[in-house]
């Protein structure tokens, strides 16, 4: 019989006595923690592109970008989740929306705030978007991967019952062993696709290539990984017992990589 290891990590890095007035109960988190990690590395990314004079961009200008990717990013989570996963219940909430201490950010929202975001700067200080969006999207693994790492110690987001040797029980999953899909989606999502990523950026391939690159990536390994991870229990599958939100939206990124590669190659041909 195997010995499945019983998840008991704990989600905080420390917290404060519950007797402190005002203050008591407050945790610093690990997946918070992961958040900063990736600003910090997207930080030194790009001052380092413009150190090297691979990226035209005064330093004005990073700092104002950088700003403007936090926000979108959070926002862009935030909403997202909130649209995406639990419309219902936030539509007759709508003060817990800004609860965000309660948990629910979303990849694709993230994204989508970014791009968004992203845009309105790029034509504020006249950059182009797509040249601008491939350094970004070079980087963007190594956020995924923290993120998902966070994810495993938090115990959430666990994946689909299994009989595998390195199954794990989560506290809030049952007395089962279930994929640890965090760990997969860090590894793949991280560690493969960044790996992808640099390879493409030492080529000095075109932004339009890179993003499109990334969204197709990022779209088909999330596909994938929707098989062995636990869907939201709110929404369940969306179609045919096996088709999760994830999928629907990884498959729209999918189809706009291809997109921009297909426009960006017919450009070479014409």
């Amino acid at each position: 019989m195997l010995l499945y290891w019983t998840h008991n990590l704990k989600p905080y890095i420390f917290k404060l006595p519950e007797f402190l007035p005002l203050i008591g109960g407050f945790q610093i988190r690990y997946y918070a923690l992961a958040y900063v990690l990736g600003f910090l590395v997207f930080n030194y990314w790009i001052k380092y592109l413009i150190k090297t004079k691979q990226l035209k961009m005064t330093t004005d200008q990073f700092e104002s970008f950088f700003m403007t990717l936090m926000l979108g990013l959070i926002v862009g989570a935030r909403i997202g989740y909130c649209l995406f996963y639990n419309f219902l219940y936030y539509f007759h909430n709508p003060i817990e929306i800004l609860m965000t201490w309660h948990g629910g950010m979303s990849f694709h929202g993230g994204l989508i705030g970014c791009l968004i975001f992203g845009y309105f700067f790029t034509r504020k200080h006249k950059i182009s978007y797509l040249y601008l969006a491939g350094f970004t999207m070079t980087i963007a693994p190594v956020g995924l991967f923290f993120g998902r790492v966070g994810n495993f110690i938090n115990g959430e987001l666990w994946g689909r019952t299994t009989d595998i040797p390195w199954g794990v029980i989560f506290s809030d999953g049952g007395n089962i062993p279930r994929h640890p899909s965090q760990l997969y989606e860090a590894l793949l999502e991280g560690i493969v696709l960044f790996g992808i990523m640099i390879l493409l950026h030492r080529k000095k391939v075109s932004g339009a290539i890179k993003t499109g690159t990334f969204l197709i990536g990022y779209g088909s390994i999330r596909i994938f990984i929707e098989f062995f991870r636990q869907p939201d229990k709110q929404l369940g599958f969306i179609f045919f017992n096996w088709v999760t939100m994830g999928q629907i939206l990884s498959i729209f990124m999918v189809i706009i990589g291809l997109i921009l590669i297909f426009y960006k190659n017919k450009q070479k041909t014409t």
